[in-house]
């Protein structure tokens, strides 16, 4: 009954879902919550853990009320920090804490998860916060929603998506944003997208209109950026959860219309298709489960979406299409610029994903009676694409469709499951069926079969998965089929590859056919056929047949059935059924139907079953002999950890063999263990040794006490018997390599220590001899295998120490004892209801453990003692080795022994100072106060200044919670006594040895690697061996045995072994989050300041070693950090002084490079020091420390940022997690601690800036540009701007000598007066600053008449005159709808900024520097040659900073005057007969020209009238081939985003510029169109002076000159394309227009009639030019030269996204143009480009019915144009316009291309027939499967009747008219045209199924026909026959065993001899 009960709860609570495929969040939301906002307070999950955690520990757990408790005291902690202002790293520390305690499965209640979720989204959002910190909280806050059913949207938890706006508006939206802040880093934008994913689920469906009315005013195409930025926000803000009911206008089908209208805005773009694809799989994902939305056949969309949709993801799928160019433009996506941060990961989220997700989110049983349906277009889809997925067909599309049709039946099942399951709830009506199971199934069948086979790696597996996913849902469709292809491949029947495959096929099917009626009894024949699998030279397939075993094993028990049962003896009915069935697949091929539910009875499948169960004896003894023969052939691991395949196999033997082992029955498994006795007895096999000591240790784990009983003594024998006989180990040995003579013993040695690893409490049998053993060997050892020695008694120590599982059996003991039987194959426990065998230590075995460690321990102390002081016999005599030997091994017995009883240690001991248990005097007692918790020191130290530097947190032990992990002593034993003890006796020792080895033996390099290593275990393994990474390690593997059996939506339906493990992995954690830093000691000081002292040892492997043990020690030890890093910037120092480069690199390693960089950035005690000695290190005569230098030269940087002032944060929300007692004291004194600290800190840097700023001065260019470097970041700051000293040195410093120094400076320039500007704008308030609210006196707000009809209208023209009330700089307004207000600038500010006396003073300290000289050197600069040619163009940077002199220079604040800068201009320019005189002339105008931006009307006026004569000047005659780039870009600078107004001179000039014909001077010409080119494509649709431009050009579009003809083209279409404006007059017009229009939106970019009209004039004169021109005529006329200007007007309009307005003219204008224009062959030029032009129709997407003329006059040119070339030429297109708009084509149109090509076959041309069948051939490839067999059916008939009613005339015997050749007649001639096309035709449609296989049943007819009828023919006919047969076979190498089934006798005797011709005939 309880059961019942918790299946209810289960289910009702299970609103939400866990998430199913690891790289996507794909996954639906619940539906509406029924609890009530009460129940949050006690709930804490809405979906019951399915693994009880807790329970299956094999010792009592903390309650929940402690864990509560514990939650509360970290998040009181965190409150307390937050209020305080310490976010780092006091917030961060308890964040971290708070993910501890979620990663121990512990659950917050969902009322405390919501007000950690709103905290830490406005921390990650919280201006002013340090970035770094941010991204913490923000990773927190992934955390905290990771899972979608954690929280309900919008019944949970909403979030307000406006700060996340807020942040992502400063990358794309800079404009708006307002500052530019150059010395504020921006965040990481990925983080802000990423932090989208996931709150984007709790933004309010309620706040759609308002964010459409903030997004959509920035759409714009003017300058498309905005449509890309526009395009992302939406994509990453739109909330896609389910409205309310009642809301009419917030259902997806009410805004969706515009979406598509935005979508058809940009075409030929990838990303738009992408970002549009993604937000409606999202909105499909999510409406799918709400009832109030409204959904039919198609989902949420309409039929006409569907189509576009389908169309879109034809496009995306990169499929080649004929000679078709690719349907996106590259061009379009470039435009995207900033908008390319919005965009996600394709790799995290490939477009298939979105692809299959709205399909799958669209299914509903509705798509099974409708024609149209999402199913069938997804059928369609398939068929159309099938051939693509065949291995002889890969390319770039190959990983696209193999992901597609992954993720297609991924989401398929994760849907199935979670619909049964009851988690994912939704109407009745909209969940998934049978019949339409059944439908999806088999229509992914096919290509999957195919895709298994595929080439590419990763192709296969995505297949392989698919593969899986189907046989779940469908074992009936996908087994038979799979069983049939699998047979032959692995009888060996086929090529090898194909037999890796079926292997890894099996694998996968393994757990649904050992369910399956009928199918399981073919697992036993399968097993037998996989062995051959097992081979040396083929590792590959070695390893799959591995795998394929392993997952066999874990899912059917290996007992023989047949014993005890008189009705089935042995397996003689098994092997007579599987011959029988296997034969009935080669006889059905394919299409074989094994229906076992209805034909097999259950009784019969039974016996067979248990019959087939008689073979396991003989499968497991070829099994081990297959094994044993592999290992002994195997060749040498190259090197460990390497990937070879020599250790993957290695890796996977145990990874099979314990649950094959563990799956045996108790005679098997004696077979099996007295097998591998004898192997290990009698063989040593050096380079195998691992796998078979893994061997060793799967049979001692699964049944301990039987194996080791047969095992030990052998063991122990041997290894006895190599040292006392062979002398093996008697001498060192040098090198790594294991001498022949100790094989033998490493060999048994290694098998002993693998057998006694985790095998529970059978050690205790042979406790002695064990022990016995251990001690002889390290006697008598030496050289390599004493390592093996010292690791043998690791493993012991384990076994003896640890807690964990010991239980591998496939099933409970009960169903053991009731006996196995063919019920138990594949059933899986079910997760809460295991029963676990633990092995926990007995106090035998932890005194047994104690006493070897005290044995070996003590042994390996004395020895280290007698070594180092001298008393030992083995002497150092400075030439042999043997005394390093001796201190090596004994330092690793050591190490080994202090972590195989790691977890004895107990972290809380001091147990660097152990108390004898029997005294009571604790010294420590005192500081522990009741609940464990360590009170806070150092808050006491208040008045010392020094304590105010310090990175305090360091020293303060911050209470820590521990958490029962079953630790096994008690305080007052004399065990933990005893031990703790000789760890302190053991660290004691260590530091001797370190002592020594420095002062007498510093270059043994052999004994320091083994000392750190011990040290390094001696502090971080306590409590858990952490040196081993035991945990990362177990979690691993276990990930990767468990993957194979994840399923969608399935929860841990896993074998029971695996769910055991997961139990272990768990006890791990716990013990892993006890092992907290520990309190240092006396003795653990020493050991850090020794680790301190070799890090910067002169020798590279001691550094490195001492420096990785360090760093683990230092995360060990609470304050270790401060205690290190005195000595080592003493060392750092002393290094640099001594020129003792290898001491500066362990400095620069120590302290940048590590964990102590932080430390020292914050505790400016050390800062100052390690700051100077670095600048110094900087300029050392090395260049390997030069190269680290630079690398820390960030880090250094970092050191200097100014730190949090001021953090904004929503009071409410922090408030929510305060603590109910009251902390105000404490944060009080806290925060008055923290600024105290920060005001120190800010004295300190500004001092140090002081003194490097003079430093810099001083020094040479090297120490000046390091120096610089960190100046820049200590100096600046906010409040006080900079120093008088820093000023002048930036200032100064542009102007210096040096190139690299003066870049410094000049960048610094630039970030002063930025900061300057920056904080006058934020009226110098440091809370605008970061909130970014600039204050800028020009901007105003202009209200729009947006209801007057004519607003738009006037609001451009007003654009065409020069006068101006108010500036509108940005594009955006208006172009897509209008707002209340649009943001402009005032036309004559009097003042542009307002500046404070800070500020004032900071400007008048520049502008004093700032005289002639000043200005004369640095323009010197700007005309010198640039150092290389990339760095050879105008350099805005220089133009920026000169903005910023000449602004001072405004306000009358510098030396020089404006008539000095006009006197060092006119030096610059000079004669102007150089480029570099062009190019800095350029960007000093383009400086003064932007200066005077926000400046009155007289300064403006008086620098125009200086400036505009000097660049008219230029643009009319100084242009060269050489400078013209100079002064495009000085135009872009001058006018980019700015009001045409502002620069009207220059905009005027231009647009009155007309072409001369009678000129000769080309470049000037086009030089000039360019100029006004860049001038329109910067001005947008602000540009109004366009039409005398574009008539001037009309008129003269036959131009001579080619320069000329090409800047036209592209400037009138620049011009056209800007023309173009939505302007609507709000959001709401918009939404509601598009909605009435249709599904799909308006359509945009209709042609105007003036438009039309020009263009169908512009054609006629064509015509006109073209009947002028006399053929071949070779000089250029008006037609060619004409055309050519066209065209290259059509090519820049088509590939750009505003193609659709040119389709009205594509049928009756273009089309025969284009064909006549490509027909001039005496000029390539125009014949290319109309090419090109021809080949862009078919691309352009149309909407649906719009293409039914140019599909007509594509018909009517093909069957009717005189001219064969166009009748060929619009083939291309035909077959590319099939393709592309397959789901948009009536039937009618598909037919009546059908015809037209079959009746091209006839053509007259034999090109043009050629080029029909090839086309003819791609249509019926890629048509869906209805109108395929239809068309196949019909051509076929009509062919065929041609071919039989066209018989070629008999020849006659004799020829009368003597010799020669008769000519044809007429009629003959025919016959033979008739023949041809017939031929061809029944050619194309073999063709069309090149990968069919078998060929379908009308083929093999087809083939006979043609041999028959058609082969003997002469000429083109029998070779076209001759052709396509030989291509038939051709195509079917691989298969053709399979296909030639498909023909009958008399057919193959028809086509002997054709198709089978001989190799070499």
């Amino acid at each position: 009954m309880d059961n019942t009960r918790d299946r209810v709860a289960e289910i009702l609570s299970s609103l939400e879902r866990k998430d199913g495929v690891p790289t996507s969040r794909a996954t639906s939301p619940g539906a509406g919550g029924r609890m009530s906002d009460t129940d949050n307070k006690h709930v804490t999950r809405n979906r019951p853990r399915t693994y009880p955690y807790f329970q299956y520990l094999p010792y009592q757990t903390e309650d929940e009320s402690q864990r509560q408790n514990n939650f509360n005291e970290i998040v009181r902690h965190l409150y307390v920090a937050i209020e305080a202002g310490n976010f780092s790293p006091e917030a961060i520390h308890w964040t971290r804490e708070i993910r501890n305690w979620l990663g121990l499965k512990f659950d917050p209640t969902k009322d405390q998860r919501i007000k950690l979720v709103r905290l830490y989204y406005e921390l990650a959002l919280a201006p002013g916060l340090d970035l770094t910190t941010a991204e913490r909280f923000s990773s927190m806050f992934m955390v905290l929603t990771k899972r979608k059913h954690y929280l309900r949207p919008g019944v949970d938890l909403t979030l307000d998506w406006r700060p996340l706006y807020r942040e992502l508006k400063v990358f794309v939206l800079p404009s708006e944003a307002g500052m530019v802040q150059t010395t504020n880093v921006k965040r990481n934008f990925r983080t802000l997208t990423k932090l989208c994913l996931f709150a984007q689920l709790y933004f309010d469906p309620k706040d759609i209109p308002a964010m459409l009315e903030e997004i959509l005013p920035h759409f714009s195409t003017s300058f498309a950026e905005g449509a890309f930025v526009v395009a992302g926000l939406l994509n990453l803000l739109f909330p896609t959860a389910p409205p309310p009911s009642a809301e009419e206008r917030l259902l997806p089908q009410h805004y969706l219309p515009s979406m598509f209208h935005l979508w058809s805005l940009i075409n030929r773009s990838r990303v738009f298709d992408t970002t549009f694809l993604d937000l409606f799989s999202r909105l499909a994902r999510d409406s799918l489960v709400s009832e109030d939305v409204p959904f039919t056949e198609c989902g949420i969309f309409t039929k006409e979406q569907t189509s576009l949709l389908f169309t879109a993801i034809l496009r995306l799928l990169d499929i080649p299409v004929g000679q078709a160019t690719s349907p996106y433009s590259g061009s379009v996506d470039l435009a995207a610029g900033l908008a390319i941060m919005l965009e996600r990961d394709s790799k995290k989220h490939p477009i298939a994903h979105h692809i299959a997700r709205w399909i799958i989110m669209s299914l509903s049983p509705a798509c099974l009676n409708h024609q149209d349906s999402i199913l069938s277009c997804l059928e369609g889809l398939i068929q159309a694409v099938e051939t693509f997925f065949h291995p002889s067909n890969s390319g770039g599309w190959t990983k696209t469709l193999s992901q597609l049709v992954y993720y297609l039946a991924d989401f398929f099942v994760m849907r199935w499951n979670r619909e049964k399951s009851g988690e994912m709830e939704m109407p009745q009506e909209r969940k998934l069926t049978d019949p339409l199971k059944h439908r999806f199934v088999l229509c992914l069948r096919e290509v999957i079969f195919m895709g298994i086979y595929s080439k590419s790696g990763t192709a296969m597996n995505f297949a392989l998965s698919t593969l899986q996913s189907l046989a779940y849902l469908e074992p009936q469709l996908i087994l038979p089929g799979a069983l049939q292809r699998i047979y032959p491949s692995m009888q060996g029947l086929v090529e090898v590859h194909r037999t890796t495959s079926s292997l890894r096929a099996l694998q996968v099917l393994s757990r649904i056919m050992v369910r399956a009626k009928g199918f399981r009894c073919h697992v036993t024949t399968m097993l037998g056929l996989a062995l051959p699998g097992i081979d040396a030279n083929d590792l590959e397939k070695t390893l799959y047949t591995l795998s394929y075993i392993q997952s066999v094993c874990y899912n059917i028990p290996f007992y023989d059935l047949t014993e005890g049962r008189d009705d089935v003896s042995g397996n003689i009915l098994a092997s007579e059924w599987i011959t029988s069935e296997v034969g009935r697949m080669e006889q059905d091929g394919v299409n074989v139907e094994l229906n076992y539910d209805d034909d097999l009875d259950d009784r019969d499948e039974e016996l067979i079953l248990r019959s087939s169960t008689a073979g396991f004896a003989e499968f497991l003894s070829a099994f081990l002999g297959k094994v044993f023969t592999l290992l002994e052939n195997l060749p040498d691991a190259a090197r460990v950890r390497s990937g070879s395949p020599e250790e993957n196999v290695i890796n996977t033997l145990p990874a099979t063999f314990t649950p094959l082992l563990a799956s045996l029955s108790p005679e098997f498994y004696n077979m099996a263990l007295n097998k591998v006795a004898e192997f290990v007895g009698n063989h040593v096999i050096h380079q195998a040794r691992d796998a078979m000591a893994f061997i060793c240790s799967a049979l001692c784990k699964v049944n301990p006490a039987k194996a080791l009983k047969r095992l030990v003594p052998i063991l122990i024998q041997s290894i006895r018997t190599e040292i006392d006989e062979n002398g093996a180990a008697s001498t060192r040995n040098t090198g790594v390599d294991v001498l022949p003579r100790d094989r033998g013993l490493v060999w048994s040695i290694s098998m002993l220590s693998m057998c006694v690893v985790h095998v529970g409490d059978a050690i205790l049998q042979h406790k002695q001899e064990l022990y016995d053993i251990a001690v002889y060997m390290q006697q008598k050892c030496r050289g390599i295998p004493s390592v093996h020695v010292s690791n043998y008694i690791h493993h012991l120590l384990l076994s003896l120490t640890g807690t964990y599982t010991v239980d591998y059996s496939l099933y409970e003991d009960e169903t053991y004892a009731s006996g196995l039987g063919s019920t138990d194959w594949g059933k899986y426990p079910e997760p809460n209801s295991l029963n676990i065998k633990w092995h926990v230590p007995c106090k035998e075995e932890i005194d047994f453990a104690v006493q070897l460690f005290q044995n070996q321990g003590g042994i390996a102390l004395r020895q280290l003692t007698a070594l180092t002081d001298g008393t030992s016999n083995i002497k150092r005599d400075g030439t042999g080795k043997e005394w390093s030997d001796e201190v090596s091994r004994n330092l690793v017995l050591l190490r080994l022994l202090l972590s195989g009883v790691s977890v004895l240690f107990d972290p809380d001991a001091r147990s660097e100072q152990p108390e004898d248990p029997t005294s009571s005097n604790s010294d420590d007692a005192d500081m522990n106060n009741v609940n464990g918790h360590i009170l806070e020191v150092g808050e006491e130290d208040e008045d010392l200044p020094a304590a105010l530097l310090e990175e305090s947190e360091e020293n303060e032990v911050k209470p820590t919670f521990k958490y029962p992990a079953g630790y096994l002593l008690k305080k007052d034993e004399p065990a933990y006594f005893e031990l703790h003890r000789l760890r302190v006796k053991i660290g004691e020792v260590l530091h001797k040895v370190h002592q020594f080895l420095v002062e007498e033996q510093e270059d043994d390099v052999a004994c320091f690697s083994p000392l750190y290593t011990a040290y390094k275990s001696w502090f971080i393994d306590v409590g858990i061996e952490r040196s081993a990474h035991v945990l990362d390690r177990v979690t691993r593997l276990l990930s990767a045995d468990i993957h194979p059996y994840k399923l969608a939506g399935l929860r841990k339906e896993y074998p029971r072994p695996l769910l055991l493990r997961r139990a272990n992995v768990y006890h791990l954690q716990r013990l892993r989050s006890n092992s907290y830093p520990r309190a240092k000691s006396q003795l653990s000081e020493q050991l850090l300041l020794d680790l301190a002292q070799s890090s910067v040892s002169l020798y590279t492997e001691v550094r490195r070693n001492a420096q990785s043990a360090g760093e683990a020690a230092l995360k060990a030890i609470i304050g270790a950090r401060p205690l290190v890093i005195p000595p080592l910037i003493d060392a750092f120092e002393s290094g640099i002084e001594e020129n003792e480069f290898a001491r500066v690199k362990g400095g620069i390693y120590s302290l940048l490079f590590g964990s102590l960089a932080k430390t020292i950035s914050r505790d400016w005690r050390y800062a100052p020091r390690v700051i100077r000695a670095y600048i110094d290190a900087s300029t050392t005569d090395k260049p390997s420390i030069q190269k680290l230098c630079s690398t820390a030269t960030m880090q250094i940087m970092d050191f200097g940022r100014p730190l949090e002032r001021m953090v904004i944060l929503d009071q409410d929300v922090v408030s929510a997690v305060a603590p109910i007692e009251d902390v105000s004291t404490i944060i009080a004194k806290k925060r008055n601690r923290v600024s105290k600290k920060r005001n120190n800190i800010e004295q300190k840097k500004a001092a140090l800036s002081e003194e490097l700023v003079e430093m810099a001065r001083k020094s040479h260019w090297k120490k000046a540009s390091r120096t610089a470097a960190v100046v820049i970041t200590l100096g600046l700051r906010f409040e006080s701007i900079a120093s008088g000293n820093m000023i002048d040195l930036i200032t100064q410093g542009t102007i210096d000598g040096h190139p690299g120094l003066r870049g410094l400076y000049s960048g610094a320039f630039v970030a002063l007066f930025s900061l300057i500007n920056s904080r006058a704008s934020a009226q110098h308030r440091y809370e605008n600053y970061i909130q970014d609210k600039p204050y800028i006196p020009a901007k105003i707000q202009v209200t729009t008449q947006r209801d007057d009809p004519q607003w738009t209208e006037s609001f451009l023209s007003r654009f065409g005159k020069p006068e101006a009330d108010y500036y509108v700089d940005h594009d955006h307004p208006g172009w897509l709808v209008w707002d209340k207000t649009i943001p402009a600038y005032k036309s004559n500010p009097q003042i542009d900024a307002e500046y404070d006396e800070a500020e004032m003073a900071a400007f008048t300290q520049i502008g004093k520097i700032l005289d002639q000289k000043w200005f004369s050197s640095l323009f010197d600069y700007f005309k010198q040659e640039p150092r290389d040619a990339t760095a050879d163009r105008f350099r805005v940077t220089n133009a920026m900073m000169l903005v910023y002199t000449f602004d001072i220079m405004h306000r009358g604040l510098t030396v020089a005057k404006l008539s000095d800068i006009k006197a060092e201009i006119a030096g610059v320019f000079g004669d102007g007969t150089d480029k570099h005189q062009h190019r800095a002339t350029a960007e000093i105008l383009g400086a003064l020209l932007s200066s005077t931006i926000d400046k009155s009307i007289k300064i403006r006026t008086e620098i125009w009238e200086y400036v505009f004569p000097i660049v008219q000047k230029v643009f009319t005659d100084g242009l060269t081939p050489e400078n013209s780039s100079y002064w495009m870009t000085f135009l872009h600078v001058v006018l980019q985003g700015k009001d045409p107004r502002r620069s009207w001179p220059i905009v005027e000039s231009l647009a009155t510029f007309r072409l001369d014909v009678s000129s000769n001077a080309a470049f000037k010409e086009s030089s000039k169109i360019q100029l006004l080119q860049q001038c329109v494509s910067d001005l947008g649709w602000h540009f109004q002076l366009e039409k005398p431009i574009i008539n001037d050009f009309l008129s003269h579009l036959d131009h001579p000159y080619k320069g000329v003809r090409e800047a036209m083209g592209l400037t009138l279409a620049i011009l056209y394309r800007t023309r173009y404006h939505e302007s609507y007059k709000d959001v709401h017009t918009f939404v509601a227009s598009q909605k009435a229009a249709s599904s799909i939106g308006t359509r945009p970019y209709q042609p105007s009639e003036e438009f039309s009209q020009t263009i169908h004039e512009t054609f006629e004169r064509l015509e006109r030019w073209r009947h002028e021109r006399t053929p071949g005529q070779q000089t250029p006329s008006s037609y060619t030269s004409g055309g050519k200007t066209v065209l290259l007007w059509l090519d820049s309009t088509l590939s750009s996204f505003e193609c659709t307005e040119l389709l009205d003219f594509f049928p009756n204008v273009f089309l025969e143009q284009l064909l006549h224009m490509m027909d001039i062959k005496e000029d390539q030029e125009l014949q290319g480009l109309a090419y090109h032009v021809f080949r862009h129709l078919p691309n352009i997407p149309h909407r649906l019915g719009e293409d039914s003329e140019l599909i007509a006059s594509l018909i009517r040119i093909g069957t009717q144009s005189p001219l064969w070339h166009q009748r060929l030429r619009v083939l291309i297109n035909m077959q590319v316009i099939y393709f592309r708009r397959l789901f948009l084509l009536t039937q009618e149109q598909q037919r009546s291309l059908y015809d037209c090509v079959a009746g091209m076959l006839r053509d007259g041309q034999l090109e043009v027939r050629l080029g029909a069948a090839s086309t003819l051939s791609g249509m019926i490839r890629c048509s869906p499967q209805a109108l395929r067999t239809v068309m196949v059916t019909d051509l076929n008939t009509a062919f065929k009747k041609m071919l039989i009613d066209s018989p070629l005339p008999k020849k006659p015997k004799t020829n009368t008219a003597g010799s020669g050749t008769n000519t044809p007649t007429p009629e003959h001639s025919r016959l033979v045209l008739t023949r041809h096309a017939a031929v061809l035709g029944l050619g194309a449609l073999v063709q069309a199924f090149p990968y069919a296989s078998p060929p379908p049943t009308w083929i093999p007819e087809v083939l006979a026909t043609l041999a028959n009828k058609a082969n003997n023919d002469p000429g083109m006919v029998g070779k076209s026959v001759k052709t396509i047969l030989s291509d038939f076979r051709k195509t079917r190498q691989d298969t053709w065993q399979m296909d030639s089934k498909a023909f009958t006798q008399e057919q193959a005797a028809d086509l002997e001899g054709i198709l089978y011709k001989s190799y070499f005939a």
